[in-house]
């Protein structure tokens, strides 16, 4: 079994102890549930497609760590995640900010799958347009996040107050898309060529 073909099992065995710790520490299951979900969505589409469609070593590696923000994020709930009480301390600032960072993720990660989707399934070549059209797929997903947040809070009322993490702050949405915004652009614009040497390793594997 050659190491690419290797990186598809180890994800899936990384993702399931994920899965499983997150659970087995969550203060709360059904905020865990909501706070993961994008994990209990994505990873069995990723890991009954990946034998004719295995991604790159790379982005499964990328994938791992948006995993743990959110797994993380499931533990806590993302207004009481320790570390963004640290940042609190250290900056000055005035709430928990560990959601701005799982919002940067939701927009950095999930460019280059989508631009490893476009690559490797249109006709659309690396350009401005490929740019253009992968960070408005990430804004339109944040978009249809805050979608479903809204839903859950009409449809749950206070149970999901901690899904929702926003501290009081009224421009809770907008940031949410803002760093994702932010996210998908600084991927396009520093990782692309990376991802451009992973995507043609992965079609001329060596050997």
């Amino acid at each position: 079994m050659s190491h690419t073909q290797r990186y598809p099992i180890v994800f899936s065995l990384v993702t399931l102890l994920i899965l499983g710790a997150s659970l087995a520490l969550a203060r709360d299951r059904f905020t865990w549930v909501l706070e993961v979900f994008p994990i209990l969505l994505g990873f069995p589409v990723l890991f009954l497609t990946y034998a004719r469609f295995p991604l790159t070593p790379m982005l499964y590696a990328l994938l791992i760590v948006h995993f743990c923000i959110l797994a993380v994020g499931g533990i806590y709930t993302y207004a009481e995640v320790p570390l963004g009480f640290w940042m609190q301390d250290w900056f000055g600032f005035s709430r928990n900010h560990y959601d701005r960072i799982g919002h940067f993720a939701q927009g950095f990660i999930p460019a280059l799958l989508a631009r490893e989707l476009l690559l490797r399934t249109s006709p659309l070549r690396p350009g401005k347009w490929l740019n253009f059209l992968v960070v408005a797929v990430c804004l339109a997903i944040s978009a249809f996040y805050e979608f479903i947040e809204w839903w859950t809070a009409a449809s749950q009322g206070a149970s999901a107050d901690a899904f929702l993490g926003s501290q009081g702050d009224i421009w809770d949405a907008q940031w949410d898309m803002f760093l994702c915004l932010i996210g998908a652009v600084v991927a396009v614009a520093f990782l692309r060529g990376v991802h451009d040497r992973a995507l043609a390793r992965l079609a001329n594997p060596p050997g």
